[in-house]
């Protein structure tokens, strides 16, 4: 078998041991002796540059190390926020039709209603109220347009075009449903009709709905 040492692992270690190897050479070399300094000088160079080496290795494998461990860190929260997308979603099925019940009911209808159905429908807006509160609790909020803001692709959806309404095409003039974001990500487009130009391009055409 032979005698020949395995080169050590690049370790700090590795590079400290080299670095008293190189403080040994210099400090044993004498003063007076030029042409034993020259005959030196190229041991000592390599080893300075192996040493430079793994150090430039070991700050590489340190930077890759930390950006695996944001890159995880990342994986594991986005993970963590969205994983609920879909169960949310349906649940926002639930809150609409809460709000549609309590809106079949006119305002003087209720406030003629007998006091059973009136304590109803305020158990029904608490609900509603409850669930809104969950949503916030898990990152999701109620992104609602107001009549009158530009038609955004990104966040409404337009459900149908209005003629006759004096406002320039692709602005919001009815909303439907509300919208809705978990976290940065859209979870619902707002559902909403937009108005219609009347002449076509001379008012800017028709509405792009696509994002």
């Amino acid at each position: 078998m032979s005698d020949e040492k395995k080169p050590e692992a690049e370790t700090p270690e590795t590079i400290q041991k080299l670095e008293e190897t190189l403080a040994e050479t210099l400090a044993s070399e004498p003063a007076a002796q030029g042409e034993a300094e020259d005959a030196a000088g190229p041991d000592v160079a390599a080893l300075q540059a192996e040493i430079a080496d793994l150090r430039n290795r070991l700050l590489r494998a340190a930077a890759d190390m930390e950006n695996n461990r944001k890159r995880a860190e990342r994986e594991r929260q986005d993970a963590q926020r969205y994983a609920a997308a879909n169960f949310a979603r349906d649940m926002l099925e639930v809150s609409d039709n809460l709000r549609r019940a309590v809106a079949t009911l006119k305002e003087d209808e209720r406030a003629e209603a007998a006091d059973s159905v009136k304590a109803m429908i305020e158990g029904v807006e608490m609900t509603d109220r409850q669930l809104v509160t969950i949503f916030e609790r898990h990152g999701i909020r109620e992104i609602t347009p107001q009549p009158g803001e530009r038609f955004d692709p990104n966040l409404h959806e337009a459900m149908f075009e209005v003629p006759g309404t004096d406002q320039p095409a692709g602005t919001v003039v009815h909303v439907l449903g509300a919208g809705y974001m978990i976290g940065d990500r859209l979870l619902r487009a707002a559902r909403v009709g937009v108005a219609k130009a009347e002449d076509g391009a001379a008012k800017g055409g028709h509405v792009d709905t696509t994002a």
